[in-house]
C-alpha cells in the first residue's frame, strides 16, 4: 500500500548511505508514492543506486547549485504530492514513519511537524539528535526546533512562505526556517512517534569539520536576523557565545575530548559564518 506523500532526500557523493536510507524508506508501511533523491554528486554513483529502487517510486533529480536548503527547495518544487516528508541520507527510517508523518501534517495543515531523531551507534558521536518522548507545540516566540532529518509539511505552504534559504550553508537552513516560521506567528509540532535514526559513521576529523560547519551556518543565521534588526535573536547569539567560551575553557583545562566537542565548532565557525552572513545579507532589511 502506498500513501499520497512525497519524500525528499538530498545527498552528495554518499551512495552507500543513500542505499541504506532508501532500503528503509521502501520498507515503510504504508510506503510513499514518490521518493525524490536530490543529487548534487560529481559522478553517477548515487544515480546507479537510485535506479535499483525505481519500481518503488524512487527517482533522481539533479541539483548543481550548492546548499542543502537549495536541494530541499528543488525537491519541494518538483514533488507531485502536497504532503512532503524530509529526511537526510545518513538516516534510516522507522517503518511507521510515512504513515505517522502524513497523519500528523494532515491533521494540522498550517504547521510544520518535526520528529524524533534517535542516535544509531554511539550517542557521543551522533550529531543533531532529539530523543524526547513528550509531544510539544512550539508557538508564540521564535526558536530553533526543526530537524530536516525528520520533517513533514505542506509544500505549497512552505514554498509560499519562501522555503528554505539556500544562501545559508553548509548547514542551519532548518534553524533559519524554524526561526522565521515561528516569528511569523506559525506553529511547529514535535511528534515523538515520528521517528528516524541518525547514524554514527563519521571519523573524529569528519565530525569536527561538521561541527565547524554547523557553527558557520548558525553564524549566517544570526547575521541575517541581526540585519533585520530583530532583538529576539540576541539571546541566542549570547547563548552560543557562552557555550563556545565554555568549550574553549574546558579544552584549555582538560585537554582534547575523546569524541570532539561541538562547542569548539561553534567557537571556530560562528565568527566566520557571521561575517559571511553579514556580507550575504548586505541588502535591505526586507531582503534579509
Amino acid at each position: 500500500m502506498t500513501a499520497s506523500v512525497t519524500v525528499v532526500l538530498p545527498t552528495i557523493g554518499r551512495p552507500e548511505l543513500v542505499d541504506r536510507c532508501l532500503a528503509s524508506l521502501t520498507a515503510c508501511e504504508p510506503r510513499a508514492d514518490e521518493i525524490l533523491v536530490v543529487d548534487s554528486s560529481p559522478d553517477d554513483a548515487v544515480a546507479r543506486v537510485v535506479a535499483r529502487f525505481g519500481e518503488a517510486g524512487v527517482r533522481l533529480i539533479r541539483c548543481d547549485a550548492p546548499g542543502l536548503g537549495t536541494a530541499f527547495n528543488q525537491g519541494l518544487r518538483e514533488a507531485r504530492h502536497e504532503l512532503v516528508l524530509l529526511t537526510n541520507d545518513d538516516c534510516t527510517i522507522d517503518p511507521s514513519w510515512i504513515g505517522v508523518g502524513a497523519r500528523c501534517v494532515s491533521a494540522a495543515p498550517d504547521v510544520i511537524v518535526t520528529g524524533r531523531v534517535r542516535p544509531f551507534g554511539d550517542p557521543a558521536v551522533v550529531p543533531s539528535t532529539i530523543d524526547e518522548t513528550t509531544r510539544r507545540e512550539h508557538a508564540g516566540r521564535p526558536g530553533f526546533f526543526l530537524y530536516t532529518q525528520c520533517m513533514a509539511l505542506r509544500r505549497a505552504e512552505v514554498l509560499a512562505f519562501g522555503g528554505f534559504d539556500g544562501r545559508i550553508r553548509p548547514s542551519a537552513e532548518d534553524n533559519d526556517l524554524s526561526y522565521r516560521w515561528l516569528r511569523a506567528g506559525r506553529s511547529i509540532h514535535y511528534e515523538p512517534e515520528f521517528v528516524v535514526w541518525h547514524h554514527d559513521w563519521r571519523t573524529r576529523e569528519q565530525l569536527e569539520r561538521l561541527y565547524v560547519g554547523y557553527g558557520v551556518g548558525q553564524g549566517m543565521v544570526y547575521a541575517k536576523h541581526v540585519r533585520r534588526r530583530d532583538p529576539a535573536v540576541v539571546r541566542f547569539v549570547a547563548r552560543d557565545l557562552y557555550a563556545a567560551g565554555r568549550g574553549l575553557v574546558d579544552r584549555a583545562v582538560r585537554g582534547r575530548r575523546p569524541h570532539g566537542d561541538w562547542r569548539l565548532g561553534l567557537a571556530r565557525g560562528l565568527p566566520v559564518g557571521f561575517v559571511r552572513g553579514w556580507r550575504a545579507y548586505r541588502g535591505s532589511a526586507e531582503d534579509a
